[in-house]
């Protein structure tokens, strides 16, 4: 039996609400997904939510409840984002679930008894925010803990350890041979780099006195899990019912990957025995004048102008204008800026300008010029062959592009495209040409009608991966179901002829005119 294709996201941690890197995370790997199910593959897609650690122990004491009940409402939102987002995820595992909890344990049974896991008094420094133990060489130059840390303790305990180091020749010759481990490339060297100096062994429970709400070691009742351990795991505890390890891709935050999934994650698989994700994709940080936008914003900019926030923008103009923005605006791995103007630029301009409005206008033309129903195109000069010719080009350039998760690009392609059926609308004409009473300009006209209609099809087709909800939409005013594959509908065709085309409408209204979808 062949495995579905197996993606995931990092899962979220139960200690605030969602906010844009946790909401582009998720539609970029539903855009990978989606783009693999038009493909005619079988897919797995999970993601889920980090329930313990200390943080949401402290969280739950400061809202007077027990942390169960604190996750639960955390993922309430979390579940909710997705639903407003059109995440089409397979499965959402929650780390407080009997299913997960057992395969931790049971992970943990089996490294303690090959003598992978010991037990160790440990003095050091300890940062609260991340929840792990740092190190001297940690600090900036200036002898200061990075802010990243948060208030950073010196404790004295005992604990349990998890032998990482043994381990280290051995991951650093995995990336050798394994070149393309970690997407981008230059991320993977930066892995590179971190394994030239040595690493520790990874402490790997935490005293019950300190912190209680975690998994039970089942070697030992006084402590519980660290969270890391217990969080990574999910990817494979969720994977067993479908047999579908080892995951394809990992979808995660840059500031994630090194030493969680670059490293305790391939070393904690390789001294289990099992086989290692084939691909990490490690996307940037949405920023916001420089800063990243999860981030609180301080006293010093509470006189500032406030902007609306991309969760926001999407309630108000819908998930699909979301969707098309966080993948027309982040190069997948590098960092990328966010601002109310250009988030309303692109939905105006790319969206209710070059896709929306011409959507309307063929709607419209039809529906004046031919009574709803599609005529068939009977001309073929140079303006309609060249462009078919471009089309044929743009989705090439496009599947290439998406498969080497260059959506950006991918989009700026394909919107080449719609530009050029404007273009072609304005020099047609048919607005004009309906007027006269030539039999050639007619034939002109139906034949320009057919051929933008025919090039939003093929554009509705091939953006249904990232906007799912617009592409179904158009091909429903067009009069046909949505495509749920790409073969045999990408190509140009005569199958909208004779279909009857619905009244006009306004895909993408104004934000200032009243009219702005609240949903997509």
């Amino acid at each position: 039996m062949t495995k579905p294709f197996y993606l995931t996201t990092a899962i979220d941690y139960a200690n605030g609400a969602p906010h844009l890197g946790h909401a582009y995370e998720k539609v970029l790997a539903d855009t990978i997904v989606r783009f693999r199910r038009m493909k005619g593959e079988e897919v797995h897609f999970l993601t889920g939510l980090d329930e313990h650690g200390q943080k949401v122990q402290q969280n739950a004491q400061k809202l007077g409840i027990e942390p169960q009940a604190c996750c639960d409402q955390v993922a309430e939102l979390f579940q909710g984002i997705c639903k407003e987002l059109q995440i089409s995820n397979d499965d959402y595992i929650r780390t407080t679930q009997p299913r997960h909890v057992k395969v931790v344990q049971e992970i943990l049974q089996k490294l303690y008894d090959a003598g992978e896991i010991y037990k160790a008094d440990y003095k050091g420094f300890y940062s609260i925010r991340q929840e792990q133990f740092v190190l001297e060489k940690d600090k900036t130059p200036d002898g200061k803990w990075p802010e990243l840390f948060g208030e950073v303790i010196e404790i004295t305990e005992s604990n349990y350890f998890f032998r990482l180091a043994k381990y280290q020749d051995w991951l650093r010759k995995y990336l050798e041979d394994h070149p393309d481990f970690i997407f981008p490339a230059f991320r993977q060297k930066n892995v590179v780099e971190f394994l030239k100096e040595p690493i520790s062994d990874l402490c790997i429970s935490r005293p019950k006195e300190r912190l209680s709400w975690g998994i039970e070691l089942p070697f030992d009742k006084d402590f519980v899990t660290y969270v890391w351990f217990d969080a990574l795991t999910n990817y494979y505890s969720a994977s067993l019912e479908k047999q579908c390890w080892p995951a394809d891709i990992h979808v995660i935050g840059k500031d994630i990957l090194v030493p969680p999934h670059a490293v305790y994650w391939p070393i904690m698989l390789h001294a289990l025995g099992l086989e290692l994700p084939k691909k990490i994709v490690a996307h940037g940080w949405w920023l916001s004048a420089g800063r990243k936008v999860s981030k609180t914003k301080t006293d010093a900019d509470a006189d500032a102008p406030k902007e609306k926030t991309a969760i926001e923008l999407m309630r108000e103009l819908g998930a699909d204008a979301f969707r098309y923005f966080v993948m027309r605006e982040m190069n997948v791995g590098q960092d990328s800026e966010y601002s109310e103007a250009l988030y309303l630029s692109r939905y105006k301009s790319d969206l209710g300008n070059d896709l929306g409005n011409m959507v309307n206008r063929v709607l419209n033309m039809t529906g004046n010029y031919c009574g709803h129903v599609l005529p068939a195109a009977t001309v073929c000069e140079a303006l309609e062959q060249n462009l078919r010719e471009l089309w044929e080009k743009t989705e090439r350039q496009y599947q290439a592009l998406a498969a080497d998760f260059q959506f950006h690009t991918a989009l700026d392609v394909l919107w080449n495209f719609v530009r050029e059926l404007n273009r072609y609308a304005n020099e047609r004409a048919p607005w004009k040409l309906a007027k006269s009473e030539d039999p050639a300009d007619r034939a002109k006209m139906e034949t320009s009608l057919a051929t933008m209609a025919e090039g939003l099809r093929l554009v509705a087709v091939a953006v249904t991966p990232i906007m799912p909800g617009i592409a179904a939409k158009i091909q429903t005013l067009f009069g046909i179901e949505a495509a749920e594959k790409f073969e045999g509908n990408l190509a140009w065709s005569d199958i909208l002829v004779g279909k009857t085309f619905g009244e006009k409408a306004i895909l993408f209204p104004r934000p200032d005119d009243g009219k702005a979808p609240k949903k997509a």
